[in-house]
């Protein structure tokens, strides 16, 4: 059996672009035509036709003002009636330049009535100033020819009005049709519009999305039986295509599949393997620690025994030695301490329970209630919220911080200011002081461990309180960093928490 060459869809696409373009061009085109004459027959009415009636009325009621003016004039003997005459005479000149701006030209049909009226009412106003100039009483033969003239000029601007009422209601009849032959047109192209669209629509259903399906539901029963094979799919060349892409990718996958539970199997030996090294080497810090401190205590229990015995006999260079020695060991106490206290961070804490951060603070505080009353400082919260944590790492936290700002303090009183506020799902904090500041450019190393701005003498410490801190922070699922537009003399640490999830 012969197989039928399948279209690609571009081809299908192509087609029914080609068809789809040509009927719409065509009616597009009808529809510019339907357009353009309803736009000038609309364009005539409105901009010339009815403003050239309007013009012809003004026309008329000028002639009519001139010789109601001249009448009265040749009734009383008054010059005050002439002021409608001449007033008369300043419309018309407007009127006919209107006229003639609105397209009343010579060797058209409007042009030329405009001009027979004009050439009539010359030879009225001529008669009419020799009536003016006459003295009293005008001979009535003067009197009757200027009133046969008038007539004339009557007749001929009824004429005028005349023609163009028949003009402006051929126009508009044309303005008729041309909405007619729009609506056609409009209609037409909604039945083309209609017609592509069911046609597309079924073709698309036919050629495309029938296809698909069948080789959705090809996929489906892959997907519950790996060993499912996934047959060559009907429609366009493309799908063929793609139906012959899932197989090799499922024939990968089967392949793949023993290799995957391998490393499963690999990854979980692994996995016990790390978790016994975690143990182990957490267990050697316990014990690390213990066996480090112990024999520090000695050297520093009985240096201090030698400071104490031997005050006084020794030189003030061998006192200097045993003080050395006594603070080294200190140091180093203190030293193993915050490396131990660093190491289990995150390594057999409690869960996590809703943690009021006000009463961490106000925890911190009391840690440290001794340095702030020595130092006068000022601390003040506002808007802190409850997070999921452990009370005891962010009080951790919140006292490093405090202990930062209250050890880097300028001249005056230190002042922290701690707040939060609700941002995108996360609640940030700042801790916000008036101490010596921070120079920019140490905005990451000051949360390494051990990294120190200034000379122990000048600042106590062991340099791991702000590395503490950001471990603390980034294992409740937050961030920490140093504002660098605080500005001189002012130093504001942020951080962040993430919202509880009944309150998001």
């Amino acid at each position: 059996m012969k197989t039928v060459p399948r279209w690609h869809i571009r081809r299908w696409m192509a087609a029914l672009i080609v068809v789809e373009s040509v009927m719409l061009a065509a009616a597009i085109i009808g529809g510019v035509i339907g357009l353009n004459q309803l736009s000038d027959a609309r364009a005539r009415v409105v901009d010339q036709i009815d403003p050239e009636l309007i013009e012809a009325q003004n026309l008329t009621s000028a002639l009519l003002n001139q010789e109601t003016g001249l009448r009265g004039y040749l009734l009383t003997g008054q010059r005050d009636f002439l002021t409608p005459f001449d007033d008369g005479r300043a419309q018309q000149d407007k009127a006919v330049a209107e006229l003639r701006r609105l397209g009343a030209v010579d060797g058209t049909q409007a042009g030329d009535e405009l001009t027979r009226v004009l050439n009539s009412a010359t030879v009225w106003q001529a008669t009419a100033q020799e009536m003016i100039a006459a003295p009293r009483p005008v001979d009535q033969a003067l009197v009757d020819s200027g009133k046969s003239q008038f007539d004339a000029v009557r007749t001929l601007l009824t004429a005028q009005s005349a023609s163009l009422r028949a003009g402006r209601e051929g126009d508009r009849e044309r303005l008729n049709e041309s909405a007619r032959l729009l609506s056609v047109v409009i209609g037409v192209i909604i039945v083309l519009l209609v017609v592509l669209f069911v046609l597309l629509a079924l073709g698309f259903q036919r050629r495309i999305m029938a296809p698909i399906l069948r080789l959705g539901n090809e996929v489906k029963a892959a997907t519950a039986d790996i060993d499912h094979r996934i047959v060559g799919s009907e429609g366009p060349h493309e799908l063929a295509e793609l139906a012959a892409d899932v197989e090799a990718m499922r024939q990968r996958i089967v392949n793949e599949v023993s290799e995957l539970r391998r490393a499963h199997r690999l990854l979980d030996e692994r996995t016990q393997e790390l978790q016994r090294s975690n143990s182990d080497l957490e267990q050697f810090a316990y014990v690390a620690s213990h066996d480090l401190q112990e024999p520090l205590r000695k050297v520093t229990s009985f240096c201090q025994l030698i400071q104490h015995r031997y005050q006084g006999q020794l030189d003030e260079r061998g006192e200097q030695y045993i003080e050395f020695a006594v603070d080294g060991a200190r140091r180093m106490q203190v030293l193993i301490n915050d490396l131990l206290a660093f190491s289990r961070v995150g390594r057999g804490t409690g869960e996590f329970t809703d943690v009021s951060t006000g009463e961490a603070l106000r925890a911190a505080i009391g840690n440290l209630e001794q340095v702030i009353e020595e130092t006068g400082a000022e601390v003040t919260l506002t808007g802190l919220p409850v997070v999921r944590g452990e009370i005891s790492l962010l009080t951790t936290v919140f006292q490093n911080l405090l202990s930062n700002a209250i050890k880097f303090r300028g001249d005056e009183p230190p002042a922290v200011r701690v707040k939060a506020a609700l941002d995108a799902g996360q609640w940030t904090f700042s801790v916000t002081d008036n101490g010596i500041g921070i120079d920019p450019e140490y905005a990451d190393r000051i949360f390494v461990i051990f990294q120190r701005l200034h000379t122990r003498a000048a600042y106590p410490g062991t340099g791991i309180g702000l590395a503490m801190a950001r471990k603390i922070i980034e294992y409740h699922g937050g961030r920490i960093w140093l504002d660098t537009d605080s500005g001189p003399g002012r130093t504001t640490f942020r951080f962040t928490l993430p919202q509880r999830t009944e309150e998001s």
